[in-house]
């Protein structure tokens, strides 16, 4: 079987993440990585043995012939990317969202689907060991009638005021709600047809992040399911987990309860902290990356070297941009929004 040749845009903590995953899969092969910053891009270069470097995306579509590009620039970036990418033939693995303007959405799948070319976004909580299972539960008929549902995915301070640098121009929706939202649809196998949310701000602002501080959200199914949806960034940064994820699914014969925030696998002490080690999103066995936020990726070029469907589709995708920007609209007008697809 021949490799998949690959080009990366973004040469931050994720495009590592990326280049260090294609570096270890046998049928992936990496040819460019692109990034404003050159001496970024010539560090990951160095080390995962990249042989081209770029600052223009332009100058990488022309000189580079890779089979497939992944995006993995701030999320209000990817529009403009992704559709050169496209309008050059090149498939597309995109970090979430896919994008965050409506125009944007449309622009990017029509240019998709025009170039006739795959696109897939990293929507990873899909491949998280406990949700794979309760949607094997849920298609099993196990739950029976599904109801209703809550999802808790909330950051603490820390990932906007000191990861992000581009935090102030994106949103806690945007970074975790996608993954939420993307759950549920995916979970209640439906569309969201409406949406209430409220927010409150302050906190983030006050240490120079200008952005929302928590979304609380109704979601109504065209199925029939409610879900409640919780998504902010100001957990106190003592907390054991960056990540606080709590979600319930219930039916009319069984319920799922998932908690991958406290589990009781393994817990480190000191005399100064406690600690909760990460064994599900992005850890290692020896040596080699195990965590379900690397499945994805590595999924990307499974299913691009066998031609297989992708496990999230663009218009998976595509409707959870959506329904988050009907979202943001409702927090702002305080009234119920339609969401239109």
């Amino acid at each position: 079987m021949e490799k998949v040749k690959l080009a990366i845009v973004g040469a931050g903590t994720w495009g590592t993440t990326h280049a260090g995953i294609f570096k270890e899969h046998p049928l992936s092969e990496t040819l460019a990585i692109c990034d404003a910053n050159k001496a970024k891009a010539e560090a990951v270069a160095k080390q995962y043995g990249i042989p081209k470097v770029y600052t223009r995306v332009e100058d990488m579509l022309k000189e580079t012939p890779c089979d497939a590009v992944s995006i993995v620039t701030p999320d209000h970036l990817h529009a403009d990317i992704a559709i050169a990418c496209a309008n050059a033939g090149k498939h597309l693995l995109i970090e979430k969202p896919l994008a965050t303007t409506r125009d944007d959405v449309h622009r990017m799948v029509e240019a998709i689907n025009k170039n006739k070319v795959r696109a897939m976004v990293d929507l990873h909580n899909r491949w998280n060991p406990p949700f794979a299972l309760a949607k094997d539960a849920v298609d099993r008929g196990e739950l029976g009638k599904l109801r209703n549902g809550y999802f808790r995915l909330n950051d603490i301070k820390w990932v906007a005021t000191d990861l992000l640098p581009w935090a102030a121009s994106s949103s806690i929706l945007w970074f975790l709600g996608s993954h939420s939202l993307d759950t549920l649809n995916w979970l209640f196998a439906s569309k969201v047809k409406r949406v209430y949310s409220v927010a409150n701000r302050g906190v983030l602002k006050e240490l120079g992040v200008d952005t929302v501080d928590t979304y609380l959200t109704t979601l109504e199914y065209e199925n029939g399911c409610i879900a409640q949806m919780e998504n902010g960034w100001v957990t106190p940064n003592g907390n054991v987990n960056v990540n606080d994820m709590k979600c319930t699914i219930l039916g009319d014969k069984g319920m799922v309860s998932i908690d991958t925030s406290n589990h009781n696998l393994i817990q480190q002490y000191s005399d100064e902290k406690a600690q909760v080690p990460d064994v599900l999103v992005r850890n290692t066995v020896h040596g080699r990356v195990k965590g379900f936020a690397y499945e994805s990726i590595r999924s990307f070029v499974d299913k691009l070297a066998t031609d297989e469907d992708f496990i999230v589709s663009l218009e998976d995708s595509a409707n959870v941009s959506l329904v988050i920007l009907a979202i943001m609209e409702s927090a702002e007008k305080r009234m119920p929004v339609e969401v239109e697809y």
